[in-house]
């Protein structure tokens, strides 16, 4: 079954990178934590670090507002993820 919060965001209308004039976890820079990967929350447009970072604050962000797309931050990577429902789309 298509993810219906995936299927409205496309290249034109995503938060995209370019709008981020540095790139870092916005929770772990307020407690001094370490992460791994970075993404962007497509509902706020919040930074915040990926699952395989110890504190996993993108999942904690989604867990706590319900915002349930993330894309991926890092440069050369075009994707999108939905929490609840557990799907990737590229763009």
């Amino acid at each position: 079954m298509a993810c219906q919060h995936l299927n409205h965001l496309t290249s034109e209308n995503i938060i995209p990178k370019a709008n981020y004039p540095t790139f870092r976890c916005e929770e772990c820079t307020r407690i001094n934590g370490r992460w791994v990967h970075l993404r962007i929350c497509q509902d706020c447009g919040q930074m915040l670090c990926c699952d395989s970072s110890e504190n996993q604050h993108a999942r904690r962000h989604y867990e706590a507002t319900g915002h349930t797309v993330i894309s991926s931050a890092e440069l050369g990577e075009q994707w999108l993820w939905c929490f609840a429902d557990e799907q990737m789309k590229s763009y």
